[in-house]
Parts: structure tokens; sequence; C-alpha cells
């Protein structure tokens, strides 16, 4: 002898809230890939951020082991021109530096160039021009 199980009737509000339901579901799942959910992003700083102050303080006559004590070590000493030393700076703003307003700094708009004679003494400094009055 076979069973039969008994048939229920779904009532209209049983219906309108499994509807109800797997559109929520449906909505969040679409959602949580939406950009409105941003992820954390990381400030991106490469080089080394120098201030129109910072780079003041260099004289010509001075030699390569004060200009390392004052600036850092340069982002760039080329091979090639071994009396040249490139200070670059870029700086793309994370989720915080965009909630600060930070502005991103491309193509190396900081850049500042110290060239040094062949007894290794600054012999000119270029750029200082391009370098911020202060940090931000």
């Amino acid at each position: 002898m076979i069973k039969t199980l008994p048939f229920r009737s779904l009532s209209a509000v049983h219906v309108l809230r499994k509807i109800v339901m797997t559109g929520v579901l449906s909505a969040s799942v679409a959602m949580s890939g939406c950009s409105l959910l941003g992820v954390y992003r990381i400030e991106l700083p490469q080089g080394t951020n120098i201030t129109q102050a910072q780079a003041q303080k260099l004289q010509v006559g001075m030699n390569q082991n004060q200009v390392l004590y004052l600036l850092g070590s340069p982002a760039i000493k080329d091979t090639l021109a071994p009396n040249r030393w490139d200070y670059i700076y870029d700086y793309k703003a994370g989720t915080e530096g965009e909630r600060s307003g930070a502005l991103d700094i491309k193509n190396a708009s900081q850049h500042l160039i110290v060239y040094f004679d062949d007894n290794g003494l600054v012999s000119r400094i270029e750029g200082i021009e391009t370098l911020p009055v202060s940090q931000f």
C-alpha cells in the first residue's frame, strides 16, 4: 500500500514572505560586489618626502655624507652619472588620505637633483621649487 503525503495549500502571506526573503537575499548578494561597501586601501608613498625647508639646508660645498644625513638616501643613483643624485617623491592617497583630502602626487612632480663635483662636494642643486613648503 502506498501512502500519499497530505497536500497543504500555501497561503498568500506565506508565498509573499518567500518572495520578499528571496528578493532581500538576492539584493544583498548583488550589493556585496558593489563599490558602496568599498575596500580599505593603504597609502602608497614612494621615494623621499622632502620639504623646501629641508632642501634649503643644503649648501654648495657639502660632502656626500652630509647630504645623506640631511636628506637620506636618494631614489636614483645613476651608475652612468655618479655625480648626480635624484630625490623623487610620488604619493597615492589611500582610504584615510582621501577622507582627509590629501592629493595624489604623480609623475615625479617633486624632484630634487643634487650635483657633485669630482671631489664629491655639492656643486649645484635643482628643483627646490618643486618641493612642498611643509609636510602634509
